[in-house]
């Protein structure tokens, strides 16, 4: 049977052969090979984290570096690159933060109050 009849019969279909050149089969020489990084990390000793380059200039405060350190050990030990709100809430509760005080306006370039959620929700 020919292509011709083939595509009469079933004109969904389409025969397309690969004949001749294989891409996966050519030895296309690399300038570098960068797939591994090893040679980097040993250079570096350590795995470079991410780091936010707007935040890299800024002095932090005590508490600030507190709740960065246990943020950071909450998402290494539990295997959280991204925790949810719920369980940045934790984190600080477990710091020993409190809702204690009244509210009071909302930081940066706010001009409102936080929202507030009735008990009954």
């Amino acid at each position: 049977m020919s292509v011709q009849e083939n595509t009469a019969e079933f004109p969904d279909v389409l025969v397309h052969e690969r004949r001749g050149n294989e891409r996966r089969k050519r030895v296309i020489p690399v300038a570098v090979d960068r797939r591994s990084g090893k040679d980097r990390r040993d250079e570096q000793g350590e795995r470079r984290r991410q780091i936010d380059p707007t935040t890299c200039e800024r002095d932090y405060n005590i508490e600030e570096i507190e709740f960065m350190k246990a943020m950071d050990q909450y998402k290494r030990e539990n295997r959280r690159p991204f925790p949810t709100w719920s369980e940045v809430l934790e984190v600080l509760r477990a710091l020993g933060y409190r809702k204690t005080a009244e509210p009071s306006m909302m930081p940066g370039n706010c001009t409102s109050m936080p929202p507030t959620v009735s008990e009954t929700v």
